[in-house]
């Protein structure tokens, strides 16, 4: 197996790198960036059985991203921001016939890659598995898990909580002011909407953290879920973060972040802060946050509510979330046809108790309810 991880010197990517090269099957892991001297120290703490090397890339550059996905067995991206980066990166899969898995968590990159690529991938057998990572990636899976115990599901509700100091990077920043920014996709009474990001608020109880303000944004799951999983009527997704939540809400609701400029303006802002936070206090690791998602819809003819929740530190979750979808993809552990090609999202052809139990094996454990007493076995 040979893995090709597209923006794999970044926070996300090179926990991916460092789990597939640590994963016996693995042969060759590939750290592909644009900035040389983050690739060669990410490489450096790659350990396991696999090769580990490095290629510097210009995502800006279609020739050279075919030239250099090419002979992969995948090529994995947690290259961001995704809408700059997503069409460009799946595009150049294409051209090379080379598999594709993503961690892309934006509406508007996910259906552009759906509208744009699904019927060249189908044609060239290439399966483009787009939003894999922890929201979208596993609350997919876990939309599908609870989908499947149900004779008619209606609802689904995703509710994340990132504290603010989650780590990540500018690029995190990046996403999280974009997310807020202009109108957001939303699933309603069966049919795609557009809304202002952060218009609409729900108080909602997390396990460990208790009840947390969380508000609409921009996220893959109203997109990709109604797809896959057409029954159901309404698909929502709200973010949160915990206290200082308002600073960014109340700016974004002022549209103060609703340009790429505006964006990175606001992120060298927040950066400055970041660094200097660290080095003030330099031990402290990156925090945890959770996930919820909740599925409604009809069981022996009575309404039920379905939940499927957990913990985790983003870089971790997220990391491992992209290779464990890789493995899957390359070891043809997909619900599709073999040789079938398409752009998917997870729910549309991962086993969702095989990734739920996957990932379990690698210390993060899906619980049934919010006292995570009913751990998915």
């Amino acid at each position: 197996m040979k893995i090709i991880v597209m923006g794999g010197a970044g926070d996300v990517g090179s926990r991916c790198a460092e789990d597939l090269a640590a994963t016996q099957g693995v042969e060759q892991v590939t750290i592909a960036d644009a900035n040389a001297e983050a690739a060669e120290r990410a490489a450096a703490n790659c350990t396991g059985p696999a090769k580990v090397d490095v290629k510097i890339v210009d995502a800006n550059d279609h020739g050279a991203l075919v030239d250099a996905m090419t002979g992969y067995d995948a090529a994995a991206s947690a290259l961001g921001p995704f809408h700059r980066f997503e069409a460009k990166l799946v595009a150049a899969a294409v051209d090379a016939g080379t598999n594709y898995t993503s961690v892309c968590d934006e509406w508007n990159a996910a259906q552009e890659v759906s509208d744009k690529y699904d019927a060249a991938a189908r044609e060239k057998g290439v399966v483009i598995l787009s939003g894999l990572g922890t929201s979208p990636g596993f609350t997919n899976v876990g939309i599908r898990y609870l989908c499947d115990q149900l004779d008619e599901p209606v609802e689904a509700n995703i509710y994340i909580y990132q504290p603010l100091n989650a780590g990540g990077g500018p690029a995190v920043f990046k996403h999280m002011f974009f997310i807020m920014s202009g109108k957001v996709a939303v699933w309603r009474d069966g049919k795609l909407e557009m809304i202002k990001a952060c218009s609409e608020y729900r108080k909602v109880e997390f396990p460990e953290f208790g009840r947390i303000k969380v508000w609409n944004m921009g996220h893959a799951e109203p997109v990709t879920v109604p797809r896959f999983i057409p029954e159901l009527k309404t698909v929502n997704f709200f973010m949160g973060y915990g206290k200082g939540a308002e600073l960014f809400v109340i700016p974004s609701q002022m549209n103060l972040f609703n340009t790429p400029k505006k964006v990175d303006n606001a992120v060298k802002f927040v950066w400055k802060i970041e660094e200097l936070a660290s080095k003030l206090f330099p031990d402290e690791a990156p925090a945890h946050g959770a996930v919820r998602v909740d599925v409604w819809g009809k069981k022996d003819g009575k309404t039920v509510r379905k939940t499927l929740c957990g913990l985790g530190q983003m870089r971790e979750a997220t990391g491992l979330s992209l290779s464990v979808g890789t493995q899957m993809l390359v070891n043809g552990e997909l619900r599709i046809e073999k040789g079938q090609g398409g752009v998917f999202a997870p729910e549309g052809c991962l086993d969702p108790q095989k990734f739920i139990v996957y990932m379990k094996d690698k210390g993060l454990q899906g619980y049934e309810d919010i006292a995570m007493t009913r751990p998915v076995q």
